[in-house]
């Protein structure tokens, strides 16, 4: 072969190589089943094993605070406290987490795979980033935490050191388990995040009982074995995320090793991320400041409320676990440009999330003292959780609205947005209504501050969702 013959050679396969690279770009995004197959087909796929696996997680929080109450009612006041910590290593995991979900589905979306592996990289030292966060608390902030609530010497105090430096010390876990499971959720993997969850939630029902009250030859370490159950099943989730992460074949990329961090990803994941942080975290914050509100009149009243948020998450789950089915599709849609399947997924996810705080609705009205009764409470404690539940699960209905917009919001990137809806409703709502009204009525009077934040949520919820459907939505 000639010199010319060669250099021929060589400028034919490279314009066959760039004519293929742009056939790839302009594939129809249609070949990703989120783009194909019927929505609500797609969407109860998707989400039936997220809902699994929450609904079960709920099941172990339940259980797990059912074996604490049996210890004492002190102990599960002091579980209690540390709930707003745990909620707020939840909040930065699965913040941080629901921002590479949206990144990595607007990007595949839109065809733009680097970006997508870059994104899904990303993520795993971000989980390392947010453990250290934890970390640092666990071993300096838990003693004046605790003691803003509890005096030094007592029991409740003991506990709740004991249990929070545990939970913290060990999130290292969690933080990575979060990040591997919402990579694969945004590529419409659902039920490898299902494993995870469900191993972790399974191992912690088993060791409860075990390590808590000493059984098959274990040691009894009350509040301090429930902690340590906790940390073990969220190393077994993360040990099977990691199987799965390495095992399989999926959309997106992942390294751990040998990138470059490109802050310019950073940035979107967090554009996202980070409003979704603070969101979630503000639900720990209120119920910081909510139970110093409530101890000045009664520590079982603190009980209560923890009671109400262990109880609640069984019907809140299962709508979380929709939005997370339906987050993914809204965003990949968003970033197709097709209308239609973006807003058949918000409408459907909306009716299903009705549908079940519904059921919740009429559960926590017909049943509250069989659903206090579970924690061995006190006639105390049902004299004042009974009204407890039944006022505040009139909020249930409205928050479905908000839960599942905030979601819509957060697909299209526009996490400011959910963020601004929950400060309006839990901080700005929440807090200064229950302020207000236990001063007024005492503590029954006081969770009405619950529904009626709700209203004002759903009030701006609504209307910024017609706001944004005419700017941005109305013409995809």
């Amino acid at each position: 072969m000639t010199e010319n013959e060669r250099l021929e050679k060589d400028r034919i396969e490279k314009l066959t190589d760039e004519l293929a690279s742009e056939v790839k770009k302009n594939i129809p995004p249609a070949e990703n089943k989120m783009g194909t197959v019927p929505v609500k087909k797609l969407l109860l796929s998707m989400a039936w094993p997220a809902i699994l696996s929450m609904t079960i997680n709920a099941l172990y929080n339940i259980v797990d605070s059912i074996f604490v109450a049996k210890v004492s009612e002190d102990a599960f006041t002091a579980v209690s406290i540390v709930n707003p910590i745990q909620m707020l290593i939840i909040a930065l995991a699965v913040g941080s987490g629901v921002g590479v979900n949206s990144l990595i589905a607007r990007m595949l979306g839109a065809r733009k795979q680097e970006m997508a592996d870059k994104a899904a990289s990303t993520s795993i030292r971000i989980g390392l980033f947010n453990y250290l966060i934890f970390l640092v608390i666990g071993l300096f902030v838990t003693v004046p935490f605790v003691g803003s609530y509890a005096e030094r010497g007592t029991e409740i105090f003991d506990a709740a050191v004991t249990y929070m430096r545990i939970i913290c010390i060990g999130s290292l876990f969690i933080h990575l388990q979060v990040q591997i499971e919402k990579v694969l959720q945004s590529t419409g993997n659902m039920v490898a995040p299902m494993a995870c969850s469900l191993t972790g939630a399974i191992i912690n029902i088993i060791l409860d009982p075990i390590l808590i009250f000493g059984l098959l030859g274990f040691p009894e370490m009350g509040v301090a074995g429930a902690a340590i159950a906790t940390i073990f099943g969220q190393f077994c989730s993360l040990i099977v995320g990691i199987i799965f992460m390495v095992k399989g074949e999926h959309l997106v990329h992942v390294k751990v090793f040998g990138f470059k961090m490109d802050w310019h990803i950073v940035k979107e994941i967090y554009k996202v991320g980070f409003p979704s942080i603070i969101m979630q975290a503000i639900g720990s914050f209120m119920l910081i400041f909510y139970n110093m509100i409530l101890v000045v009149y009664s520590t079982t009243a603190v009980a209560v409320l923890g009671v109400y948020f262990k109880i609640q998450s069984f019907v809140f789950m299962p709508v979380f676990g929709m939005t997370q089915g339906a987050m993914p599709i809204m965003g990949y849609n968003f970033g197709a440009r097709n209308k239609a399947r973006l807003m058949e997924t918000y409408k459907f996810g909306l009716s299903m999330a009705m549908l079940v705080m519904a059921c919740g609705f009429i559960l926590f009205q017909t049943v509250p003292n069989h659903l206090l009764g579970m924690f061995d409470a006190s006639p105390e404690m049902l004299e004042m959780g009974v009204p407890a539940l039944r006022i505040i699960s009139i909020c249930f209905m409205p928050a479905a609205f908000g839960i599942m917009t905030s979601t819509m919001f957060q697909a299209i990137g526009h996490g400011v947005l959910s963020l601004l809806a929950s400060l309006l409703r839990q901080m700005f709502g929440i807090l200064p209504l229950a302020w207000i009204l236990i001063r007024i009525g005492g503590v029954t009077l006081s969770w009405a501050s619950f529904p009626l934040a709700e209203v004002i949520g759903l009030t701006y919820s609504a209307v910024v969702l017609m706001w944004l459907y005419k700017k941005e939505i109305k013409n995809l």
